[in-house]
């Protein structure tokens, strides 16, 4: 294992097989054509993982993967990319999951998805205290992808990183069992950032505005909330009664939006990793995620820091990244 570790991911590792431009008349016809049909690397984790890495960032990931080509593909894209993949565990009878995502002209998804694969197989157990050494930031991406994983093993297992000492954060998909934030509330009072979209603030708090979501959220103890917006951009709001729309990049052109949230945590950490301001994370943060949609798959749009500060300095006027 590597001593050198900025953040520690924890998640999904998969493969994604993007097909661009889709609509329903394909289930009428027996061939269609497509302009695009590709095979990247996919999942949560796995998406905000190499993104990081190709930002300059050093990562260690923690997943699940099958002993299968599939599996091989991945921890070898890991590997090329310099991650630490000592807690990548290849298991014996998984499949590696492959999604099938499915893209319309307006780069919204849909996914086909096979649920009994490593897409949600990561348990509590596969983090351990040995795992966080030398790191400075955790982030558990996704609440809510686990089964395993329930409010009650997320309190303990963010317990157990603060006291650790590192940063603690989460991203947030749309809860499977009518979870509230009522039934979060122990867990997210350990976070120190949390991520959700829109939707997925709604569905656990029963807000209509991402303000009330916010300050809902907030009440559970959460330092930092981060709401994503889609084309508005993102609510930032922390503890101290701050809170701020940084809008999105515009004059954006969206072809695939898969991974698009994972993008933008990935360019908050570098940010913040690089000592930057709340407010500077999310327009970092931001200019990931409009590199991203602009091109098919979730983890091919980004390629270099100074590719998102020039995205950045174009619609923020932001200082160089250098200079925290």
């Amino acid at each position: 294992m590597s001593d050198c570790c900025d953040i520690v991911l924890a998640g999904a590792a998969i493969i994604d097989i993007p097909v661009v431009p889709v609509d329903a008349s394909v289930f009428t016809r027996i061939s269609s054509p497509a302009d695009r049909i590709i095979m990247t690397s996919g999942g949560d984790a796995m998406n905000e993982a190499l993104v990081l890495s190709r930002l300059g960032k050093a990562v260690r990931l923690i997943t699940r993967i099958g002993k299968d080509d599939a599996g091989a593909y991945l921890k070898n894209i890991c590997q090329s990319a310099g991650m630490d993949t000592t807690y990548m565990r290849e298991i014996d009878g998984l499949d590696t999951g492959v999604n099938v995502v499915l893209v319309d002209q307006d780069g919204e998804r849909r996914f086909l998805t096979n649920p009994h694969g490593s897409l949600r197989a990561l348990q509590a157990e596969d983090i351990v205290p040995e795992a966080l050494k030398q790191a400075k930031i955790f982030c558990f991406a996704s609440i809510f992808v686990f089964p395993r994983i329930g409010p009650q093993q997320l309190e303990q297992l963010f317990r157990m990183v603060r006291e650790q000492g590192l940063i603690v954060c989460a991203d947030m998909t749309s809860p499977k069992q009518e979870e509230t934030v009522h039934d979060l509330a122990p867990a997210l009072g350990w976070l120190d950032y949390l991520f959700a979209n829109e939707t997925e603030a709604q569905a656990v708090t029963g807000a209509a505005e991402p303000a009330d979501m916010a300050h809902i959220l907030l009440e559970t103890g959460v330092r930092h909330v981060i709401i994503k917006i889609g084309s508005r951009g993102c609510l930032i709001a922390d503890q101290t009664g701050y809170m701020e729309i940084i809008p999105a990049c515009p004059d954006t052109r969206c072809i695939d939006t898969t991974g698009a949230g994972d993008n933008f945590a990935a360019g908050f950490f570098a940010a913040l990793l690089d000592g930057r301001s709340f407010a500077d994370c999310a327009r970092f943060a931001n200019a990931a995620a409009a590199v991203s949609v602009e091109a098919v798959g979730a983890s091919t749009g980004v390629q270099s820091a100074e590719q998102v500060m020039q995205r950045c300095k174009a619609a923020y006027h932001f200082p160089d990244f250098g200079a925290s």
